[in-house]
């Protein structure tokens, strides 16, 4: 009996163990100092708030990861300019997790509304809709703000479904998100539109602020959420093969706009209802094993990532070549695994809280190819920009060739982007240097007037 017990009680410590290396426990974003900021309209000055931001502990056993969240990142949220009231709240969530997700064999499952994932930063994910429908009876919206109810009320399937992603641009802060009922949230790739190759949003230019990550092309994107049936979710690039091999390329949707000018038991075509203002504008093609780096109709595939060397099923935040989000986006419109994931109230007994044992550079690498200073000359502004999740606080300091400090910032974890204002400065070079504790990195750069 006491051979049994320890047998068991061995099998258990190396469950715990194994865990530990788990990217679904070790991958969220903790902090327990920083607090959230907002812009209001009309004010580019943020506003400092009570909260903290991004996850505050992580649990877990053999079966489960359980993240505390207050939903709020560390990039600076709103304003939101198309009239929502709502500002990002304090959520005071714990979301539950599978350590080991598998594959819906069964009948597929549909995205819904409200969340279907969580970012790494403990922020929300939405899908493609924004709860707006077509009501082919009176040929008009319904659903949402100043609409009718749709037919059959909230959650009834409609045949037409607004997507949020062009509906609501406007009302999108500069890191592609925005709250409901306080619930912050991306339906999209949680990137800034200002570091978009081609910009469609100018919310950026009034209200600084940035995203979860910077797109890079040139290396593997982070590991940036999971999904509500635990499959992990990456950023727009990845290996070209699922093997691991061919490169580094942008992860494509499979899903295309449909060039009919009419649409069946739905408005017809114009530029109030455009081309991709409904859900329901898309269809799939499937992809093939000549098209690896295109997507299934989940926006996912089975592949090797760094976090992952033996392969899983991973979803993607898709862009297209001009680096704006592409429909599906995240997730959807079903989801591949089954869906077990949820919001919970409580965390069971017998769990263990994750300590991170890294530190300094084995955190956030500082070498010199993933932190950007730019422009460079500058006569303005100067922008520091760290290519991949910053997962500490790092100090950002600006010095003339003497030696002599001249301003210090900050670039917080769960945020990509730090600035200075340089119009004051004379001309001349200068050093920026990057620090975590343990690890620097310096630029030099040049102020022209």
């Amino acid at each position: 009996m006491k051979t049994t017990i320890l047998t068991i009680a061995a099998m258990f410590s190396i469950a715990l163990a194994n865990a530990q290396t788990n990217p679904a426990i070790t991958g969220w974003l903790k902090n327990n100092t920083i607090t959230a900021r907002h812009y209001v309209s009309g004010n580019s000055t943020p506003i400092s708030d009570a909260a903290l931001v991004n996850c505050q502990t992580v649990q877990y056993n053999t079966t489960d990861v359980y993240v505390t969240t207050t939903g709020l990142p560390s990039y600076i949220t709103g304003p939101f300019l198309d009239g929502n009231p709502s500002l990002a709240t304090n959520q005071n969530a714990i979301f539950k997790f599978p350590l080991n997700p598998v594959q819906n064999t069964g009948t597929l499952v549909n995205t819904t509304g409200g969340n279907i994932g969580v970012f790494i930063n403990g922020v929300a994910l939405f899908d493609y809709r924004d709860g707006v429908a077509w009501n082919n009876t009176t040929m008009a919206l319904c659903g949402g703000p100043g609409n009718p109810p749709c037919p059959g009320g909230m959650g009834a399937t409609q045949a037409w479904n607004r997507d949020a992603i062009l509906a609501e641009r406007g009302g999108f802060d500069c890191a592609k998100a925005h709250p409901a009922m306080g619930n912050y949230h991306h339906h999209q790739n949680p990137s800034a539109f200002n570091l978009d190759l081609v910009v469609i949003s100018t919310i950026c230019n009034l209200y600084n602020a940035d995203g979860l990550y910077a797109i890079d092309s040139t290396m593997h994107s982070p590991l940036i959420g999971f999904a509500y049936d635990g499959f992990p979710i990456y950023g727009a690039y990845g290996y070209k093969n699922v093997n691991g091999t061919g490169g580094i390329v942008r992860m494509k949707s499979s899903y295309s706009l449909n060039t009919a000018t009419t649409r069946a038991s739905g408005p017809n075509v114009s530029t109030t209802y455009p081309n991709g203002y409904f859900r329901e504008d898309y269809y799939y093609s499937a992809t093939s094993v000549g098209t690896p780096d295109y997507l299934d109709e989940h926006n996912g595939r089975f592949c090797i990532t760094p976090e992952y060397p033996a392969g899983i099923y991973c979803y993607f935040a898709t862009v297209d070549a001009n680096w704006n989000s592409a429909y599906p986006y995240v997730v959807g419109p079903t989801f591949y695994g089954t869906k077990v994931a949820a919001k919970v109230t409580t965390v069971p007994s017998g769990t263990s809280t994750y300590t991170s044992t890294a530190t300094g550079i084995a955190n956030t690498h500082l070498e010199s190819a993933q932190v950007n200073v730019f422009p460079n000359p500058t006569s303005d502004l100067l922008i520091i920009q760290l290519i991949d999740i910053n997962k500490e606080n790092l100090k950002v300091e600006l010095f003339d060739m003497s030696g002599k400090l001249i301003e210090t910032t900050n670039l917080l974890q769960g945020s990509t982007i730090a600035y200075f204002d340089t119009k004051a400065l004379y001309s001349g070079q200068y050093l920026v240097k990057i620090s975590n504790g343990n690890t620097v990195t310096t630029k030099k750069v040049v102020v022209s007037k």
